[in-house]
């Protein structure tokens, strides 16, 4: 199970961190990444966080001012969203994979306005 919070409101050139937090499965070993879809878009991969390499490759409308990160000893995630911009209102969902399994959460909204 996948369970996302940190969403909200918030002014353009501000700030959130979203959280996901893992249960029910071993977190050490996911792939773990942070998507989303906004208003009449198809959903899009963000970021990414490798559990052995490291490597975290992310979308090219978010390089420089989002950042993923993982605490195993929390299995969780977190996106640190900085310099948010309208464009990145969406339901951002948190995506696990396992071997040949994909497990998905229920996203949290992020809304970008003045």
């Amino acid at each position: 199970q996948l369970v996302e919070s940190g969403g909200g409101l918030v002014q353009p050139g501000g700030s959130l961190t979203l959280s996901c937090t893992a249960s029910g499965v071993a977190f050490r070993t996911l792939i773990m990444s942070w998507y989303r879809q906004g208003p009449e878009k198809e959903r899009e991969s963000v970021a990414s966080i490798s559990p052995i390499s490291g490597r975290t490759p992310y979308a090219n409308s978010v390089k420089g001012r989002f950042t993923i990160s993982r605490d195993n000893a929390k299995n969780t995630i977190y996106l640190q969203m900085n310099n948010l911009a309208p464009e990145d209102t969406a339901l951002y969902y948190c995506k696990a994979i396992l071997g040949g399994t994909i497990y998905w959460g229920e996203g949290t909204l992020v809304t970008v306005s003045s």
